[in-house]
């Protein structure tokens, strides 16, 4: 696709910006309707050896779209985010360290939360849905999602 053609996802990139072929043949493999979970497209990153932003800008070229954030931010069908309706109790600790590893404006990294989570043993849509109940606005996601 030219990128000037190109829709809304890879418009966000400058004029020029080109995919990495294997990757693009990687998540074409992988992907179903155009879609694919943030899982996989993190599995073709670490197989591929290459940075989750190169995927990232890939799938935006590609005009694929994320599902099943990991941290269960978007990419749930007919849900607002991927979270159960049962509460699952923190662990001792990780709501301070959450609190702990924001930054200035009470954000956190998707990598920071990520870390907290295997820090702690909590699956990663736990920690994002605690996050979220803290009020911790999550950024600069490893695909560049958001």
């Amino acid at each position: 696709m030219a990128h000037e053609d190109a829709g809304h996802y890879a418009a966000k990139h400058p004029a020029g910006t080109a995919s990495d072929p294997a990757v693009a043949a990687a998540l074409t493999e992988r992907a179903k309707d155009e879609r694919i979970t943030c899982a996989a497209a993190m599995e073709v990153a670490v197989g591929l050896g290459v940075a989750p932003a190169v995927v990232g800008t890939t799938l935006d070229l590609l005009e694929y779209r994320i599902t099943r954030c990991q941290l269960g931010l978007f990419g749930y069908p007919g849900h607002a985010k991927g979270w159960e309706a049962a509460e699952t109790p923190a662990p001792e600790g990780l709501v301070e360290a959450l609190l702990a590893a924001r930054a200035a404006h009470g954000e956190i990294s998707c990598a920071a939360l990520w870390h907290e989570a295997q820090r702690f043993s909590v699956p990663r849509l736990q920690a994002g849905r605690l996050a979220d109940r803290l009020g911790i606005k999550i950024h600069d996601c490893h695909l560049g999602a958001f």
